[in-house]
């Protein structure tokens, strides 16, 4: 199986690994928020994940994965695990196994040196498969936000969320400052004059409690509904095309698959014990990055470093604040977010891969994401056996 990815149109491949601080890396590190930003707040929103810890510990690792690698490499959530978590309420400790479990076996692949083999025997169509599903329950969780306001007009309603979804629509992918990220700071707006009680001093600060992660049954649910799904996933996109895409865009100095594997694994085994959420690097948020302006590991230490301050200087407040931020328009965001996963698929052209991509899907939906991988990888072995792929194009 040979693995795709994606090169930003409108860029050349760079030439430049030095460590900068500028206004356009700073620019650049923002290019993947459109994607952390839905899946952090929905986590925390829906599932009770802790949100000062998991933002002071995605920061630290902005600042650590910028000075390890030295090119913008992103630090996104592990997005099956979140698109799982969010559309089926998993819990904080449920999440958390997810990425412990994905972390160690991604880990002693990266150290074994095995990450290409599970790359190669698991079809690029199954994790497609898996992709869509997960965009659709992305998709189908933010439709339920919206719906379940119960208003057609008002701060917190139907006619909010079109004209979010208008000014996200109206964006270039081009454009400096990405669209998602001008619709949370509506939704701050909103929130802000329509609670003006939170427009308190901050509070510095924040809360934390050991995770709960005692239960057998949290392991077993974070192992079939998380982890399961995202290994494969955490393979091809987070190790495989990431690398790749970095030889493209960071000729002299490429991330290489072992080293990201290796990356992946202690990333989260250091971190999902004390309250952080599962994370990832990934192909998408490199694209975006670069785009926006990111040339080199400064980009991601600032970023990382505005986490932190953002948590040490607003922790007792950033709580309350997403707590209460309108539902509409964090509906229209998660929407917007499955798309963007689901999109992904488009380069499944064969009518057997098509196939295998949608019979993933289908289960991974009407059932759970852990069946459908099972159900989509065994009608592969099948098919891909049975009739000549050539026939089928």
């Amino acid at each position: 199986m040979t693995t795709t990815h994606n090169h930003p149109a409108d860029t050349q491949p760079s030439t430049e690994n030095d460590f900068r601080f500028s206004l356009s890396e700073f620019a650049g590190s923002l290019g993947d928020l459109g994607t952390f930003i839905p899946l952090f707040v929905g986590m925390v929103r829906t599932c009770g994940l802790q949100l000062c810890p998991a933002l002071l510990l995605s920061g630290i690792a902005n600042i650590v994965t910028g000075f390890l690698f030295r090119i913008p490499m992103p630090i996104q959530p592990m997005k099956a695990i979140a698109a799982v978590a969010i559309a089926e309420g998993l819990t904080e400790s449920q999440i958390l196994a997810a990425g412990i479990l994905t972390a160690g076996v991604v880990l002693i692949f990266g150290i074994s040196g095995l990450i290409g083999w599970l790359n190669r025997i698991i079809p690029k169509s199954v994790v497609r498969g898996l992709q869509l599903a997960l965009g659709l329950k992305l998709f189908i969780a933010g439709m339920k936000m919206i719906v379940d306001t119960h208003a057609w007009v008002g701060w917190d309603s139907a006619v909010i969320a079109g004209i979010c979804g208008v000014i996200i629509l109206s964006g270039k992918p081009t454009s400096r400052l990405p669209r998602t990220l001008i619709v949370f700071a509506i939704g701050l707006g909103v929130l802000l004059f329509s609670n003006p009680e939170l427009l308190t001093l901050p509070q510095p600060g924040f809360s934390w409690h050991w995770p709960d992660l005692g239960h057998k049954s949290d392991w077993i649910k974070g192992l079939w509904a998380g982890a399961l799904p995202q290994i494969p996933l955490t393979t091809l996109n987070s190790v495989i095309s990431v690398c790749a895409l970095s030889t493209d865009l960071f000729p002299r100095k490429p991330a290489q698959p072992k080293r990201v594997a290796i990356s992946v694994g202690l990333l989260n085994l250091l971190t999902c014990p004390f309250g952080g959420m599962p994370l990832c690097h990934g192909a998408g948020g490199l694209a975006a990055q670069y785009r926006f302006g990111a040339r080199s590991g400064g980009s991601i230490v600032m970023l990382g470093a505005a986490k932190v301050a953002l948590v040490l200087l607003f922790g007792g407040s950033l709580l309350a604040f997403l707590m209460n931020f309108p539902s509409s328009i964090l509906g229209v965001m998660l929407m917007f977010s499955g798309m963007e996963l689901a999109k992904v698929c488009r380069d499944q052209r064969a009518k057997i891969d098509i196939a295998v991509m949608l019979v993933t899907a289908a289960m991974s939906v009407a059932l759970n994401t852990a069946t459908g991988f099972a159900v989509g990888f065994l009608f592969a072995l099948i098919m891909f056996k049975v009739l000549p792929r050539t026939r089928l194009r």
